[in-house]
Parts: C-alpha cells; sequence; structure tokens
C-alpha cells in the first residue's frame, strides 16, 4: 500500500511510513536532521523528510544576520512547524523552494 499526499506525486510504502514517522519528524529540529539522513538511508519517506529538514535548517542558519535575515528564519521556522507535524501524520509536505532544493542534493 503506498500513500500520495494531495499537493504531491510522491509515493511512500506505508510500512516506511509507519517505521520512520519519529525519524522523519527529527528531520526539522535543527541539527537532529543528520540522525535520519546518514541512519536511514534505507527510507524513502525519512530520506525525503531529511533533505528537504537540511535545506531547511540552513534556511534558519541565516537567523543570525539582521533584518533580513529574521525574516527569512522566522518564515523558515514556521514552514518547519508545518513540515514537522506533517511527518507526524505520516503525510510529506514540499515546501516551496526548499523542495527543488533538496532533489538537487547528492546524499
Amino acid at each position: 500500500m503506498t500513500n500520495t499526499t494531495p499537493n504531491n506525486d510522491l509515493q511512500f510504502d506505508a510500512k516506511d511510513i509507519a517505521d520512520n514517522k519519529t525519524m522523519a519528524m527529527l528531520s526539522y529540529i535543527g541539527i537532529l536532521v543528520l540522525i535520519p539522513l546518514l541512519t536511514k538511508k534505507d527510507s524513502k519517506f525519512a530520506q525525503a523528510h531529511a533533505k528537504q529538514g537540511l535545506v531547511m535548517a540552513v534556511a534558519m542558519m541565516l537567523y543570525i544576520i539582521p533584518v533580513a535575515g529574521w525574516i527569512i528564519g522566522t518564515i523558515a521556522l514556521v514552514l518547519d512547524v508545518i513540515a514537522l507535524v506533517s511527518a507526524l501524520q505520516g503525510k510529506f509536505w514540499k515546501i516551496p523552494g526548499a523542495y527543488d532544493l533538496s532533489q538537487k542534493l547528492k546524499i
């Protein structure tokens, strides 16, 4: 059985989703993104979240830049929380811009 969410065409195995929801959630908590990125290479669900989470972690690091960085960092934080909740629900939400960039990562 596969799971496809309405806003994307990615399909994940139901067992993969059930087994890796927690790892997918870790993808959106800063440096913890490294855990699923490095330990769950066999999980399409965890890897999709981890790659996107890595892009979001870098975007949130821009928070150290005054004004523009604060705006970008705040927006990234809000999007990160939405993606985290989606991961806990067993879904994958393509974060605008971050998803496309994450697909270019050769990790």
